[in-house]
């Protein structure tokens, strides 16, 4: 899935995309029919890396999800917004009301959130069941 900008001026990790616009992701997402899973994140967070290494990154590369990053500290880069305004990552975040990391949110192709947020990792052992179940509601929402 090399659709989507890599925009990554602050060394995440580059097995999930950072965009440069959350617009472009999230016309990707509905011309495949699917939710845009956005992974908020932080350079150097454990649980972040176990996150986007273990489940999002296989599911994005097999193609199973359209998922991108952004990084809840920038307050250097330009992003656009699902809307078309431009915004920072840190704004962004804070706009999606992202208080930990990671998060993990599933939105339309208007950012609105379609399922529950996916917030923190508990325990390993069922966060991939967590992730799957968030999917799945967002998935029967857009067909709705």
């Amino acid at each position: 899935m090399t659709e989507l900008v890599n925009a990554n001026p602050d060394g995440l990790s580059e097995l999930l995309p950072v965009p440069q616009s959350l617009r472009a992701a999230a016309q990707l997402a509905q011309r495949r029919g699917e939710p845009l899973v956005v992974m908020v994140t932080l350079k150097g967070c454990a649980f972040c890396d176990v996150v986007r290494n273990s489940y999002l990154a296989p599911m994005y590369h097999k193609g199973e999800v359209v998922a991108v990053q952004v990084n809840m500290l920038d307050r250097r880069t330009a992003l656009q917004s699902v809307s078309g305004e431009t915004t920072t990552p840190y704004d962004q975040s804070r706009a999606w009301r992202a208080r930990m990391a990671p998060t993990l949110l599933f939105l339309d192709y208007e950012g609105r959130e379609i399922a529950e947020r996916l917030e923190g990792m508990g325990v390993a052992d069922f966060y991939g069941a967590y992730l799957e179940e968030r999917l799945a509601a967002a998935r029967r929402k857009l067909k709705a």
